[in-house]
């Protein structure tokens, strides 16, 4: 009776066996988990539910590598890993995109390039952020912080102590006005004076920017030929000084040495 039965219905037993068998596949390869990867495609799909929900390990035990991904397009790309890790890292319980892990003594990882003028590149969304932390304290060579924009330690300590008596003589400088005035009453070089001008005969007005109260005057004949004293007196506006230079030894009928033109230099110290 069960052989009538098949041989009758055979064609239609044989149909629904192939029919029910891919779906059967469908559904096994949508779910992805144990199944082979599928070349050019997205493992295990597009759906969200197929997603593997545990790892897939690959485990070798050779001299090489257990894993090798390359590409030979010349746009690169030979691998890319993404992942959705919140702040902290392993240690906060958040795995980060990219681990590797040496359980030796050796290398965790190796980074090269063959030419080019940059091997790598490290961004942040947020460009304040550090981009990498370490707890190791020894010398990185080629990324030493004995160099900062290809100077060396020693070079930064030369370059601040030069800078700093530059400042410390600036300082000084600026705290010391001058003048050069010629004997027709010129006014050449000069710190902090604003003029001057003769006056009469071997007298002559030297005015400053600022209040000089406080400070000390100090006058000299610029010539070596008949040089003679020069002095110097402070007016009412605390501003400009009163200038008088004479012959040297030379003296008129009261035995007082002349009061004649000469050049001088004017320097006021505060």
């Amino acid at each position: 009776m069960f052989r009538k039965l098949f041989r009758s219905k055979g064609p239609l037993v044989l149909v629904s066996a192939v029919v029910i068998g891919l779906l059967a596949s469908s559904f096994a390869m949508a779910s992805g988990e144990g199944k082979n990867l599928l070349l050019g495609k997205r493992n295990p799909g597009s759906n969200a539910s197929a997603a593997l929900s545990s790892e897939t390990q690959i485990i070798a035990n050779n001299g090489t590598y257990g894993t090798r991904q390359s590409n030979k397009s010349d746009n690169g790309g030979g691998a890319i890993y993404g992942c959705r890790s919140k702040l902290g890292g392993s240690e906060k319980g958040n795995e980060p995109c990219v681990r590797a892990s040496n359980l030796a003594d050796g290398r965790a990882f190796e980074f090269s390039a063959n030419g080019g003028t940059e091997v790598g590149r490290i961004t942040s969304g947020n460009t304040k952020a550090a981009p990498f932390t370490t707890n190791a304290t020894g010398v990185a060579t080629g990324l030493n912080a004995d160099q900062v924009d290809g100077k060396g330690a020693d070079d930064i300590a030369k370059a601040a102590h030069d800078d700093a008596v530059a400042v410390a003589a600036a300082a000084v400088q600026g705290s010391t006005s001058f003048a050069a005035v010629g004997a027709d009453g010129t006014l050449g070089g000069k710190r902090g004076a604003t003029s001057s001008a003769r006056t009469s005969d071997g007298n002559y007005n030297v005015a400053f920017a600022s209040d000089i109260s406080a400070c000390a005057i100090q006058v000299t004949e610029s010539t070596i030929s008949n040089a003679g004293a020069a002095s110097a007196q402070l007016g009412a506006d605390k501003k400009t000084v009163s200038v008088r230079t004479r012959a040297g030894g030379g003296a008129d009928g009261t035995g007082t040495p002349d009061v004649t033109d000469r050049p001088f230099h004017i320097t006021v110290s505060c």
